[in-house]
């Protein structure tokens, strides 16, 4: 054998030593393409960062992200199969299932919650100096005010989803009748843009729109979510029927790279490196300033009000498994809203439709393999400017709250 021949085995057999060491690595995708969709939100962040830091390859799946243009076409995807899942609107399968957001009885489950906290509702300058930062006792007064030049109306980005709950739970604190006001969806990046063609007065969205109004003195930052619920879910991972029920070992994998992230998220050293992520053009495309500083909870609320720096309630992926349990009782929580918002003219059957469309069991293998700590379900609670939520009790909840 001559010296080049040789050499030419060596290099194969060098080559075939790295692609096993590689492959050992990186385990072999089962060979499905597993599409994710995502609505270019601050909150979609786990996707984003299982994605750039190679987690899902980690776990052996082959995912695809989609950027998706608003809530209506992640739900209309998810349920004719185009989307295996999505980053979405924790409510959202509760809403379509009820016939509010979609055909009724249609199943989008829920598999975990991927964020808490971190959405805010706006205001136009209309509203600057009439209303402050959490000052919800003024609000009416102010929209009466400004009711006295022009209608008022409020976006929020889908019927019966979270932000249309922030919206109307607000509204109610206020003393606002919320049919003495216009409310309207719009997709969460056309906010900013249907502000400053005088669209709306007012909208509930999530970040970065709330500080992208702020940066561009249309509107100014009222309130945030936390505030009117600390430590409320908000966006979820949620999947079409027949990936859950065909593809379990893939959604599980699909579910601890997404736990891995959002774990890496919640080291806020990392922050700014997720932020330089959903700064590009094909996730949020927003400045990068904005996204970091409220990921960061460092929110300049515009109007001269300054800047509102959060300690513990701002937007969160994990902390400690807090965030990614999929809770029955708050999925009872918004169908309860629903009811008491007239969305439902008959109360549900609570415990069915949240049996049906919540994957607590799934979630359950999932945080057991991963070592994450469970959360107890099913307990009274109490949010911000509401009473006690009790799912063995909702009746009496909704006697008591202010519709």
């Amino acid at each position: 054998m001559n010296a080049k021949t040789l050499l030419k085995q060596v290099l194969v057999l060098v080559c075939l030593v790295a692609t096993t060491l590689q492959l050992s690595a990186n385990p072999t995708p089962s060979g499905k393409k597993i599409r994710l969709g995502f609505i270019p939100l601050t909150d979609c962040a786990p996707l984003v960062a299982a994605k750039e830091l190679g987690l899902f390859a980690k776990y052996g799946v082959d995912v695809e992200l989609s950027k998706e243009a608003s809530w209506a076409n992640v739900r209309d995807k998810i349920l004719n199969g185009e989307l295996d899942g999505a980053h979405c609107l924790f409510s959202m399968p509760l809403s379509v299932y009820t016939g509010i957001g979609g055909k009724a009885g249609s199943e989008m489950k829920v598999a975990m919650v991927i964020s808490n906290n971190g959405q805010g509702i706006t205001l136009s300058k209309d509203f600057c100096g009439m209303v402050g930062f959490k000052e919800v006792n003024k609000a009416a007064a102010a929209v009466k005010n400004v009711q006295a030049r022009k209608e008022v109306t409020f976006a929020m980005t889908f019927p019966g989803g979270t932000h249309d709950i922030w919206l109307r739970n607000w509204l109610a604190a206020a003393g606002v009748n919320q049919k003495s006001v216009g409310i309207i969806t719009i997709p969460p990046p056309q906010m900013v843009a249907n502000m400053r063609v005088d669209n709306m007065e007012g909208y509930c969205v999530g970040e970065p729109w709330n500080g992208v109004a702020v940066t561009q003195n249309v509107g100014f930052t009222h309130i945030a979510s936390q505030d009117i619920w600390k430590h409320h879910p908000e966006k979820a991972l949620v999947v079409n029927s027949k990936f859950a029920a065909e593809d379990k070992e893939d959604l599980k994998k699909v579910m601890k790279a997404i736990i891995e992230a959002c774990r890496w998220l919640d080291n806020m050293g990392n922050r700014k490196k997720a932020a330089s992520w959903l700064t590009k053009p094909y996730y949020v495309n927003a400045a990068l300033p904005v996204i970091e500083a409220r990921l960061l909870g460092s929110n300049d609320l515009g109007c001269d009000l300054g800047v509102q720096k959060y300690k513990d309630d701002y937007m969160t992926f994990y902390n400690n498994g807090v965030v990614n349990m999929p809770r029955k009782s708050h999925a009872m929580w918004f169908l309860a809203q629903y009811v008491r918002f007239g969305y439902l003219k008959a109360e549900p059957n609570y415990k069915a439709i949240v049996e049906k469309l919540i994957l607590d069991d799934l979630y359950q293998e999932v945080a057991k393999e991963m070592a994450v700590p469970m959360q107890p379900d099913m307990k009274p609670f109490k949010t911000t400017y509401d009473v006690n939520f009790d799912p063995a009790n909702i009746d009496d909840y909704l006697k008591a709250t202010r519709k």
